[in-house]
């Protein structure tokens, strides 16, 4: 419920299933599930806002939970790291978007900054799972409001499809709704916003900033989508006719050009950091060289960050290490 699992044990009785337990499990995130040979014990991942995963062993048959692992927290104490608040705002068409609101210690009103965190896919949900740098920022100082924009998983099909093709702009709607629900929050300073996503999340970034340029203080666009026609001129092959599925086709390049956001580049206000993997086959780098230039034309502070040796994700130690200290030091400079 609400990216939240929910276990069910049961077991298979001709085309039924007969429900055997409810186990209880911990607040969280459950995911890898794996039976054992003769299929008496099922392992399960478990991840929540206070503990990156450990191991736990469900029995079917009884319901019994047992957690088989502490790989612990480093040394950082349990205690420090923030757990969410569930929350719904309002968006343009009256319906309810959900999102994870979560605010650092000590905040005082009306002075703290916000990152709103926007998820890839477009059909992906944001769970309520151990995010590193999500707990680093908020002992920043940050508050962080995560949403499930319409085209979000995890809400129904519906829901899925609402930000298809046509409709792709409806979503990046959704983020202007959330930003106006910050500025009613008590905490929140206004001026001090940051739009924040990768992948699918880095086109919502860019559009975001393109669409409504006076809400933001400063973006941060991980491996981010500029024009949908280069992107799936150059995305590869094999993903090319799924994902004009969901962002239209080439066959249509008036509504690629109407939702790319390198076509309103020119609005941009706000100061742009960019990361890129120089070898991502899903992404190509050329997105994110093409905004980057634009937005120097215009004299505002970009700053790119590429990696030769990565793709669409991060993934050495020493990268990441690199990559956020840079993030880091950007919002500190400009928010």
């Amino acid at each position: 419920m609400d990216g939240y699992s929910e276990v069910h044990a049961g077991k298979l009785v001709g085309d039924e299933i007969e429900r055997t337990a409810t186990p209880h499990f911990p607040d969280g995130v459950l995911f890898d599930a794996g039976f054992s040979p003769d299929g008496e014990r099922c392992a399960l991942t478990l991840s929540r806002s206070d503990d990156p995963q450990n191991v736990f062993v469900l029995d079917p048959e009884g319901g019994s939970v047992a957690q088989w692992t502490d790989f612990g927290t480093l040394g950082i104490p349990r205690n420090s790291f923030r757990d969410p608040e569930i929350i719904r705002f309002e968006s343009f068409d009256g319906r309810e978007i959900p999102a994870y609101w979560t605010l650092p210690p000590n905040a005082e009103p009306g002075d703290t900054p916000v990152i709103v965190d926007i998820h890839g896919g477009p059909q992906y949900q944001r769970q309520p799972w151990f995010y590193p740098m999500k707990q680093y920022f908020l002992q920043q100082g940050y508050a962080i409001l995560e949403p499930n924009v319409r085209g979000s998983a995890g809400y129904g099909a519906a829901y899925a499809h609402l930000d298809d093709k046509e409709k792709r702009m409806d979503s990046v709607a959704d983020i202007e709704a959330a930003v106006e629900w910050l500025h009613e929050q008590n905490a929140v300073d206004a001026d001090r916003i940051v739009a924040y996503g990768r992948s699918y999340g880095g086109f919502m970034v860019l559009a975001a900033i393109t669409e409504y340029p006076d809400l933001w203080a400063a973006a941060v666009d991980f491996v981010g989508i500029a024009d949908f026609e280069t992107f799936l001129e150059n995305t590869g092959e094999w993903r090319r006719s799924h994902r004009e599925q969901e962002y239209g086709s080439l066959d249509d390049t008036d509504l690629l050009e109407r939702i790319s956001p390198i076509h309103e580049a020119e609005e941009i206000s706000c100061p742009l950091f960019i990361q890129h993997g120089a070898n991502d086959p899903r992404v190509p780098v050329g997105e994110a060289e093409q905004i980057a230039e634009k937005v120097r034309e215009q004299g505002l502070p970009v700053e790119t960050c590429i990696f030769e040796d990565e793709g669409h994700h991060t993934t050495s130690r020493e990268n990441l290490v690199e990559e956020f200290e840079r993030i880091s030091a950007f919002l500190e400079t400009h928010v």
